[in-house]
């Protein structure tokens, strides 16, 4: 199970009979392109006999790092990955961005049917939805406002604590594959709206162009935002639209970034222009090719969603 930071320091929480480094672990992929940092340490490695032995399936935590070799890559630059299966976290600093890969085994399932090209197009559509729904639960842990009180059960009074209906969470699919990504996050939240964002992409410069702006005028000051882009690949698009939500007032610990597969060079831009971001991906692709598609991604994922 991981937890790990990019660039750098990597925690990884992964089962106690799971061999240390083993090809379980996330981050294997990388390692073509990673070479050893100087920092090597097991100083924070957690003593097996100290825990708890309920715990042991899923605590183990190994910390190692990792240099990331980036086209163009300025070495201060960093990135933080972690997951959420964890008894204990570390206090972050809220001017990191962070990356966040769920180790559910249901989100490797979908991401496993979104890879093989063999998948037919209304399965891969419903398999993003299905990835979606999960990445926006998690990403939704801990974030949405809530309201508390007393209501009557058939057997008594009991506290009780609701979603606020008050406060909808901005949902943002940017057009068109987005779309398929976003597609059940009104059965996740209980108050949603939903403004599309139409961004595309020239396939010669990789550089973005949009083309349908349906976002209000200006979003309201505690508001919460998922933007869901499907694929972070150069990370020209995302950045794109993440541009225009801060030129609309927000700030970047107010957006939650939903994604399918992300690659490093999107993760870099991001990184290195909205400190406290944080983003939700299914998995961390190695390298993107010269005309902008993620290896071994999935292909295109507007084109597989809907069959054209």
């Amino acid at each position: 199970m991981a937890s790990f930071r990019i660039n750098f320091n990597v925690n990884l929480r992964c089962p106690s009979d799971t061999p240390r480094l083993s090809s379980t672990c996330q981050l294997l992929p990388l390692q073509s392109q990673c070479s050893p940092c100087p920092a090597l340490s097991l100083s924070n490695s957690i003593p097996s006999n100290t825990l708890n032995p309920k715990k042991k399936a899923f605590i183990l935590l190994v910390v190692y790092a990792t240099q990331i070799s980036l086209p163009n890559s300025r070495p201060s630059s960093c990135v933080a990955v972690r997951s959420h299966m964890a008894t204990e976290e570390k206090p972050v600093s809220e001017d990191r961005m962070l990356v966040f890969v769920p180790p559910h085994p249901l989100i490797k399932h979908w991401v496993s049917v979104l890879r093989n090209e063999q998948t037919p197009c209304p399965i891969f559509r419903n398999a993003m939805a299905e990835l979606g729904r999960l990445l926006m639960y998690e990403a939704s842990r801990d974030w949405l406002p809530t309201v508390q009180g007393e209501i009557q059960s058939p057997m008594g009074v009991a506290s009780v604590e609701f979603i606020d209906p008050r406060e909808p969470v901005a949902v943002i699919p940017i057009l068109r594959a987005g779309l398929a990504l976003a597609e059940h996050a009104s059965s996740i939240l209980p108050a949603t709206k939903t403004y599309h964002l139409g961004i595309s992409r020239n396939e010669e410069t990789l550089q973005p162009t949009v083309y349908l702006s349906k976002l209000p005028e200006k979003f309201p000051e505690d508001s919460r935002v998922f933007v869901v882009d499907p694929m972070l690949a150069t990370g020209g698009t995302i950045v794109a639209a993440l541009n225009l939500l801060k030129e609309l007032g927000l700030q970047n610990k107010q957006i939650k970034v939903i994604c399918a597969v992300s690659a490093p060079p999107a993760l870099q831009k991001l990184s290195e222009q909205f400190p406290g971001l944080h983003v939700y991906t299914g998995i961390i692709d190695p390298t993107v090719n010269e005309k902008g598609f993620i290896i071994p991604g999935l292909g295109d994922a507007g084109d597989r969603s809907y069959g054209t």
